[in-house]
This record gives C-alpha cells, sequence and structure tokens, in this order.
C-alpha cells in the first residue's frame, strides 16, 4: 500500500513541476506539494484541494523510508491514488489550456 502512495505523491509532484516549468516559473528542489502549490500565482493557479496535497505529502517521505509510522490501509491507498488522478486531470486540463494558447513547453 506504501508504494501506491509513494507513487500518488510523486505523480503529482511531477505535474505541479510540469505546470510551474510551462507558466516559465522556477522549480525548486522540493518534494513539499504545497510549496509548489502556492508558488504558482493566484490568478493562475488551479483549483486543487490543499488538504489533499497535505495528505499526500507525507507519502514522499512516510511510505519511503523506515521510522515509526502507522501503517498505510488499502482504503487509504485508494483514497491517495484516487486524489493524485483528480489533481492530475485538472493540472492535464491547464496544461492543455497553455498548450492551446501557442506558448511554447
Amino acid at each position: 500500500m506504501s508504494t501506491v502512495c509513494f507513487h500518488s505523491q510523486q505523480g503529482v509532484e511531477k505535474c505541479l513541476k510540469a505546470l510551474l516549468i510551462c507558466r516559465s516559473l522556477p522549480v525548486p528542489k522540493s518534494h513539499d506539494l504545497l510549496e509548489l502549490y502556492h508558488r504558482i500565482p493566484l490568478d493562475n493557479r488551479p483549483n486543487l484541494s490543499e488538504e489533499w496535497l497535505a495528505v499526500l505529502n507525507r507519502y514522499a517521505v512516510e511510505a519511503r523510508y523506515p521510522g515509526d509510522w502507522d501503517i498505510i490501509s488499502r482504503r487509504e491507498a485508494e483514497d491517495a491514488f484516487r486524489a493524485a488522478r483528480t489533481i492530475r486531470q485538472t493540472i492535464s486540463e491547464e496544461l492543455s489550456k497553455t498548450i492551446g494558447q501557442g506558448r511554447d513547453l
């Protein structure tokens, strides 16, 4: 289950970084989804659930490194995957708008 959560977090991280690049914004060396999201100016920021970004954030470390973490349930993994899929779809639509405006990638 932890692998599903880790890859869900990673997928969202890559989507947010792609959006930053597409908008010619600096991309920090960070795994923090909220930090990446807040680097997008408000007038250009897609409507994403900050609650879900915060939930997914914890999987960048907890799902990958040993520690005193709670066991990740199947339900939690399914929720993480659903959240990542929804976020990816929203960002994909934003990227399509940018590409549709004739901007070079």
